[in-house]
């Protein structure tokens, strides 16, 4: 029998535009299209789950045809719901230490010269992918060699002091691998008059569902509901700093991992969106003009939300930022997606065209807010890549 909440391909009309905007479909002809995989074939799937096809694999969960769909139909998540349904799940070591972050990089900070130094080397590099199937040409980002989390219960004590709060959703990226990025939201924030809380929290849970750890997922996502709303008062929010972790929070865990995500859903902003609105209530903070020319990349996740207006909106409040911002193109790196062997061709191919309007553009530094987003670009430019708050960060006038 089909349950009614398995129908929700039938808002589809067969108008293909997610097939044209989908990158991976233009850039490999193993992928038939988000469309074909999605709706059309979530009807056969429901009838006899053997007729699954293989091609699902090849989605990267961009979440581009979710943006073009005219009917609202949630094609990405149709597939990856079926991806990890029916096909035959394999165990692979690679796939498990780059979905289970917290572990990986609560180790790997500890030891973050010796880790550091080892993935630069070339023999490394050359064994993961003869063993592991991890590309070598794929830059890893490097580890910090002190958490976020270990910073922060530093000065903790000096956000008490502030009567406005904000609730950081920090994220595996700055927890392990880029604090400063913490560090700059805090400086931000704290310029502005709002002092930080940071919860509890494990991985949100985008590297496990893109790998099939779904189980785990749920558990992160149950303790990640729980911790928040335990922290949240009645006037705080839920900020992100990552465009990822944000999109998890409020749709993937209700959609994907079927989470009651209720109590925490309208409380969750990407950091720019919440910047955003408290300058418009006239909490913008002074700020010194930068005098540089950067090009902006709009995140596949922060389009899909919706965000991207809020982000262009608060760059052009720097003063002295010659903003470029480049036509909307997925960077092709899709989180741990590029860092298989399997899929790095593709993922190569589908960024060649954002790559080449950088290099157009002329400017000094690109500007993105997502960490996988700027993984992929400084790995293939030969340009920096910083979140709109490190900016925002070095224009204040202190």
């Amino acid at each position: 029998m089909i349950k009614l909440e398995n129908i929700s391909f039938d808002y589809c009309i067969k108008c293909t535009v997610c097939t044209i905007y989908c990158p991976v479909a233009r850039a490999t002809h193993l992928f038939p299209g988000p469309k074909q995989s999605g709706p059309d074939t979530e009807r056969l799937r429901i009838k006899n789950p053997e007729l699954v096809d293989e091609s699902l694999k090849y989605c990267s969960n961009c979440k581009r045809c979710e943006i073009a769909c005219p009917s609202n139909v949630k094609i990405a998540d149709l597939i990856q719901d079926a991806k990890w349904r029916y096909l035959k799940k394999k165990f692979r070591f690679r796939d498990y230490f780059m979905s289970h972050t917290d572990l990986v990089g609560s180790i790997a900070t500890k030891v973050s010269a010796l880790i550091n130094f080892f993935m630069s080397l070339s023999i490394v590099r050359f064994f993961m992918e003869m063993f592991l199937r991890i590309p070598m040409r794929r830059v890893f980002p490097k580890y910090n060699s002190r958490t976020f989390q270990s910073w922060f219960r530093g000065i903790k004590k000096s956000q008490s002091s502030f009567s406005k709060k904000a609730v950081y959703f920090h994220g595996c990226y700055v927890n392990y691998n880029n604090s400063s990025l913490g560090k700059d939201m805090v400086r931000v924030l704290n310029a502005m008059g709002i002092g930080i809380e940071v919860p509890d929290e494990k991985c949100c849970g985008v590297p496990l569902i893109a790998n099939g750890y779904l189980k785990k997922a749920r558990k992160n996502a149950a303790f990640n509901i729980s911790s928040l709303q335990t922290i949240l008062s009645d006037d705080t929010t839920i900020i992100s700093t990552s465009s990822s972790c944000s999109f998890a929070l409020k749709y993937e865990y209700a959609h994907l991992l079927g989470m009651d995500n209720t109590k925490i859903f309208n409380r969750v902003e990407y950091i720019t969106k919440y910047l955003y609105n408290r300058f418009q209530e006239g909490m913008a903070p002074k700020m010194k003009p930068v005098n540089l020319r950067a090009a902006y990349h709009a995140p596949c996740h922060l389009e899909r939300m919706g965000g991207v207006i809020y982000t262009i909106d608060l760059l052009k409040k720097i003063p002295g930022l010659d903003l470029v911002i480049l036509h909307s193109e997925c960077c092709g790196i899709a989180g741990t997606y590029g860092f298989k062997k399997e899929y790095y061709d593709i993922s190569q191919k589908i960024g060649q065209e954002l790559f080449r309007s950088i290099e157009r553009a002329e400017a000094e530094i690109v500007i993105t807010d997502c960490e996988t987003c700027k993984m992929q670009i400084e790995m293939n430019t030969p340009y920096e890549v910083i979140h709109p708050v490190s900016l925002l960060a070095k224009a204040l006038d202190q």
